[in-house]
């Protein structure tokens, strides 16, 4: 007989040590192609207001497994780059899967509008 039937919250227990990949998405903004060619060691990138980018200013995503699951502000922690969490999305929307393409960065689904 398995120990987990005999055992409640053990397979929620299991469950939660599983890793998943977390992933900070500081800023977005569009460029051409031949900008793209171009970038090289020590090229920059400008998230500024133009082109749909956010700006430095903008929020920090906080996605978990490709999906938002919060918004914060970059912060500085003893020499290391952390993010204070300001917005969680609710659970419905984070387990529930009703993020959007746009929401979570992925591509919209051919004739899905």
């Amino acid at each position: 007989m398995s120990t987990a039937s005999t055992q409640p919250g053990s397979t929620l227990d299991v469950l939660l040590d599983i890793e998943l990949p977390v992933t900070l998405r500081f800023g977005r903004t569009q460029m051409l192609l031949r900008d793209v060619v171009e970038l090289g060691t020590g090229s920059v990138i400008d998230f500024g207001q133009g082109a749909g980018g956010q700006g430095a200013g903008g929020p920090v995503e906080v996605m978990v497994n490709g999906r938002v699951v919060a918004r914060g502000e970059a912060v500085m922690v003893q020499g290391n780059y952390g993010v204070r969490i300001a917005e969680i999305e609710s659970r419905r929307e984070v387990v529930g899967g009703t993020a959007t393409p746009a929401d979570s960065g992925a591509a919209p689904e051919p004739g899905a509008e």
